[in-house]
């Protein structure tokens, strides 16, 4: 009986699957088997093929040994390393990452067979050589911490038309269980959003796979990309245009209602649960008739929609909107929220008769469940956890009940009302 170890391969140098032999006695009924087998010598198949060219990246090298066991696989890739995995029983060995595209790889392979014998095989081919590439980048930063309502931001720099294949590609880590969808805005931008919010002090990383991946035809990744980023504590807004009142919830908690004033008629604040963006002390704003430097500015709009100190207003705060848009807040209220905010806490603002614009921001959630899961051609349901995710049905996943606004945004949020 053979017991082989499980060993990667690195590019150029020869790795020994290390062997260890144990021997029975013989009875005089299986001499001429065991004479016939140690007549054989091993015999070695290796995938792809000798003189292939244009073989995808994504193909698997596959080394096995017929009449013996694998004893050393030697791959010559320009440096690059290839790792993969050696079967239970010895005989086969297959890669476990993608190949460099425009690459010539040798693979020499050894099996040692009956009475020590050995026999050796190789085989040389080419990866495709593409007609362009792309790469992906993040806005997520390393370490840095978001809201809980924060979606992964993927940005392409060509056309991605087998999105499909750019989704399989990506693996999300969560160190608490998370259900959430993959959502391409365009052929550019990919979102992955939670089906509700993320669970406040999560620790979230992702690997995108794409180097050697077919983003369009004859368009492949050239790098992979991966970040790691946390989650804080929760902080959510809830403004009303109609009672003229802010509720800001901390932690999970009603932590103060606020009085606010927000868009004048005709200058409406709009209705939609957007995330706050980034933020400023001050933010120099100009409009029709003004230009002023506005302290403790916090942005939810690229349009400019901001939450911030308005000490010229605090006498029509929780009564009537005089603001050119923005939702107005004492100076102690918008120093406080100001220095609690981070990048993709969650604020709703509902009661306006203006209906909120899809990409005024990062508006993902103005989308419903059900919407979301179409903005994927897969369709599937992303289950993220400690162990990295997987793709499932929607009709795998029991249904949520989470409640707005500390879980999720209200339905239909970004209408007009």
């Amino acid at each position: 009986m053979l017991k082989h170890s499980v060993l990667g391969v690195a590019a150029g140098t020869a790795v020994a699957l290390a062997l260890a032999a144990c021997s029975a006695g013989t009875t005089a009924r299986d001499t001429s088997a065991h004479k016939q087998k140690a007549e054989q010598l091993p015999q070695l198949t290796i995938e792809p093929g000798n003189g292939l060219s244009g073989v995808q990246p994504g193909s698997v090298i596959t080394v096995h040994a017929a009449h013996g066991s694998l004893h050393t696989v030697h791959i010559d890739g320009g440096g690059q390393q290839v790792r993969g995995q050696l079967s239970d029983n010895g005989t086969t060995w297959r890669s476990s990452q993608r190949l460099y595209m425009s690459r010539h790889y040798t693979v020499t392979a050894t099996a040692v067979g009956a009475d020590r014998k050995t026999a050796t095989a190789s085989s040389s081919f080419s990866t495709v050589k593409p007609r362009g590439t792309f790469q992906a980048s993040t806005i997520m930063g390393f370490k840095q911490q978001y809201g809980v309502g924060m979606p992964i931001i993927l940005n392409f720099s060509h056309a991605i038309t087998r999105k499909a294949a750019v989704e399989r590609a990506i693996s999300i880590t969560s160190s608490r269980p998370v259900v959430g969808a993959w959502y391409w805005d365009g052929d550019k931008t990919l979102y992955f959003r939670p089906r509700t919010y993320w669970p406040q002090h999560t620790r979230v990383s992702f690997d995108a796979r794409l180097n050697g991946v077919e983003g369009a035809p004859g368009i492949y990744g050239r790098h992979d990309l991966s970040q790691t980023f946390e989650i804080g504590p929760s902080l959510i807004v809830s403004v009303s245009t109609r009672s003229h009142y802010m509720h800001v919830y901390y932690k999970r908690r009603l932590w103060h209602v606020w009085p606010v004033s927000t868009g004048r008629p005709g200058d409406d604040t709009p209705n939609g649960t957007y995330l706050t963006i980034d933020k400023g002390n001050p933010v120099d704003m100009i409009g029709p008739g003004y230009n002023i430097e506005v302290p403790w500015s916090v942005r939810f709009t690229w349009s400019g929609v901001y939450i911030h100190d308005a000490y010229w207003s605090v006498g029509e705060q929780g009564i009537t909107n005089v603001s050119h848009g923005c939702v107005n807040t004492s100076p102690a209220h918008a120093e406080e929220y100001y220095k609690l905010a981070v990048p993709g806490d969650p604020v709703t603002v509902s009661g306006s008769p203006v209906a909120g614009t899809w990409d005024d921001g990062w508006t993902v959630w103005f989308l419903s469940w059900n919407k979301l899961l179409q903005g994927s051609p897969l369709h599937d349901v992303v289950l993220a956890g400690p162990r990295g995710s997987k793709l499932t049905s929607p009709s795998q996943v029991a249904a949520a009940h989470a409640t707005a606004p500390l879980d999720r945004p209200h339905a239909r949020n970004a209408r007009a009302e």
